[in-house]
């Protein structure tokens, strides 16, 4: 079926391809009630879409309803022309990371991970570090060249920066799960500003991820790389070895 279509006209599709229906899942401060439907089918409708339905609307709280609704939309895509920046590394297994390691550095990686300051979720930090790892990736612990400390939750930039310093670091990990108007972007961008103030920018890898963190937003941001969802240690620990190799 892929070779019959055009990437130059991609659309969304509900029935048919291209036919350009869309699910939309909202929240608006309106009632769950026929002029709360009638707003919410407005908006899209001011929005381009047609042939809108407002499938479903309850009540979040007092004066405020979830919207799911279908519409139409005419735009589409040109994939032909979508350039993004992503991390171009060849992704190896823990063992042929492990056997990469010594074969071309000969020494162990010291990996410093966190979520800093006020952010206090560590699942994404832990997927990544943790021995247990994450759908079958076991985490950079139990990588056998690789030194890893991970600093948990809610850490100081100033006190993440300090133990790095401290233990001559290779690489920072840092994740951001949460991103309400976006804190994540000031914490990176503040962590990066502290590190190239005290003149560590240069002497290791700054790697974060999260949600809503790709590698566009990363480099953008000052960063080596980012990791997004459905990102694993894998990932991570391949590109941290092969850009120390290539340095």
């Amino acid at each position: 079926m892929s070779t019959k279509i055009d990437k130059t006209f991609i659309r969304p599709y509900g029935d048919t391809m291209n036919d350009g229906r869309m699910q939309i899942s909202f929240s608006m401060p309106v009632k769950a009630d026929e002029s709360g439907k009638e707003a919410a089918r407005q908006l899209l409708k001011q929005m381009g879409l047609d042939e809108i339905e407002i499938c479903y609307i309850a009540d979040l709280s007092e004066g405020f309803a979830h919207i799911v609704a279908y519409g139409n939309t005419s735009a589409f895509v040109d994939l032909t022309k979508i350039q993004v920046k992503t991390v171009d590394t060849d992704v190896m297994t823990m063992e042929e990371t492990d056997e990469f390691v010594e074969q071309h550095l000969g020494r162990k990686i010291t990996i410093i991970g966190a979520c800093i300051e006020s952010d206090a979720h560590t699942v994404g930090i832990d997927a990544i570090l943790n021995m247990k790892g994450y759908n079958h990736r076991y985490g950079l612990e139990r990588y056998k060249w690789f030194n890893t400390v991970n600093m948990g939750a809610q850490v100081l930039s100033e006190d993440l920066l300090a133990k790095a310093r401290e233990m001559n670091a290779d690489a920072i990990l840092v994740s951001q799960i949460v991103t309400q108007k976006n804190i994540h972007v000031k914490n990176l961008t503040r962590l990066i500003e502290m590190a190239e103030a005290e003149g560590l920018r240069d002497k290791m890898l700054f790697i974060c991820g999260g949600p809503r963190i790709n590698h566009d937003l990363a480099i953008e941001l000052g960063y080596d790389a980012g990791f997004g969802a459905g990102s694993y240690s894998t990932d991570v620990a391949s590109f941290i070895v092969t850009k120390l190799a290539n340095k």
